[in-house]
């Protein structure tokens, strides 16, 4: 198995090892994506007289992953984000370090650690760097984490797979709440820093599970990233570049249908306007889809007349639409969602969007509304296969049963 032929990486939700209904885990991932949700809206909304506005990067995940750094090899779980670029773990000496699962990566243990030089084409791509004893980086995050320390050149190894020379972050001041549940971070966004640049594969797809499988997603790299056996339907659609924000997936939604009704929503609604504000990004880190506001509500009014079933206080999901169940659940009629982006529409089955909790008696739209800029969430995106191909600047979604990939 080499790069070349493409690799798979196991991950997995990072509350599989909890005992949590559908909609409790709903709530965990979006109490942990409200600061990465409030930092993504609020570059919507940044005035464009802002002369200089340095990337946001989005920072903590819903997904851990596992890799091995260093020879001998050091395994480690790290969360994968695909709002970020670097790819960055704890090491040692420590000045701050947060508590990790597995002992902090050790530099001077591993046979295949370098410094990066300042002169280095990855030192360069940092918009926030410093040249005292190699390449130091700080990088800041949506929920206002940060990590800081030396960049290094190490071998990680993938499943089987080692790769020598991936540039990474060994950070020495690691602060923030959103880290603890694995030892760094890899990057999967769209910038030179990110693990599927370095790796020049030019594609990488994933495939996650129902949030409440226990079964492992699928991250999957190179030629295996387009060519694993699915079945079933695949539509594409351009990626579109946001020079201010360079490492987001930005999408062209140009409409929702719900039910048989297509919506009303002006087209401009979704649109990335010239100040870098608005648009639409598809992101693995954030739980539910956020819709700019005038949307959401036309999307919220379709569903609560199309359900024929009393409306419910959704306070207690944290939701902004529920519906009370009734105690036969079988012939509960849930209306078709369709996104329609640009080239392809994408008819999304009904667990990614209602939320049916027998133990709350609550079914309730995984979604809500946001100021600006909208954000396709995890839970819109299981049991898909997302494949971005960088090469093609392209997405494509193809139906797939995740846990049997």
């Amino acid at each position: 198995m080499s790069v070349k032929d493409g690799f798979r990486i196991n991950i997995r939700h990072v509350d599989s090892k909890g005992n949590y209904s559908k909609l409790e885990l709903l709530q965990r991932g979006m109490e942990r994506g409200r600061h990465r949700l409030a930092r993504l809206s609020s570059l919507a909304s940044t005035s464009s007289d802002d002369s200089v506005q340095s990337p946001l990067h989005a920072g903590n995940g819903e997904f851990l992953m596992n890799i091995a750094i260093g020879t001998p090899p050091s395994s480690y779980l790290a969360i994968m984000d695909t709002g970020s670029d670097l790819i960055w773990t704890q090491c040692t000496p420590c000045v701050e370090c947060y508590k990790q699962p597995t002992p902090i990566f050790d530099p001077t243990q591993s046979s295949s650690f370098s410094k990066l030089s300042c002169s280095s084409k990855l030192c360069k791509s940092l918009t926030n760097s410093n040249c005292n004893d190699g390449c130091g980086y700080m990088y800041a995050y949506g929920d206002y984490s940060t990590t800081q320390g030396v960049m290094g050149s190490e071998t990680f190894t993938f499943g089987q797979v080692p790769v020598p020379n991936i540039g990474f972050g060994c950070g020495n001041d690691n602060e923030g709440r959103g880290f603890t549940q694995g030892a760094g971070l890899v990057g999967l966004g769209r910038g030179p820093l990110s693990l599927v640049s370095q790796l020049g594969t030019g594609k990488f797809s994933y495939c996650l599970t129902s949030i409440d499988d226990s079964k492992t997603s699928s991250l999957l790299f190179g030629s295996l990233a387009s060519s694993v056996n699915t079945n079933g339907v695949s539509v594409t659609t351009p990626l579109i570049r946001n020079p201010s924000q360079p490492s987001f997936y930005y999408l062209s939604l140009e409409g929702i249908t719900v039910g048989d009704t297509r919506l009303p929503i002006e087209k401009s609604t979704f649109a990335l306007k010239e100040d870098g504000s608005g648009g639409v990004i598809i992101d693995s880190g954030t739980t539910i889809t956020y819709l700019e506001a005038t949307a959401f509500k036309l999307v919220k009014n379709a569903f609560e007349e199309q359900i024929k079933l009393p409306l419910a206080d959704g306070d207690s999901a944290g939701l902004d639409l529920c519906f009370s169940l009734p105690s036969d659940t079988s012939d509960i009629n849930v209306p078709k969602l369709l996104f329609h982006f640009d080239g392809a529409d994408l008819d999304l089955p009904a667990d990614n969007y209602m939320i049916a909790d027998s133990n709350m008696g609550l079914m309730c739209l995984a979604m809500g509304g946001s100021n600006g800029m909208s954000i396709i969430g995890n839970v819109q995106q299981q049991n898909t296969l997302v494949l971005h191909d960088l090469d093609k600047q392209t997405m494509s979604f193809t139906s797939t049963k995740c846990d049997q990939l």
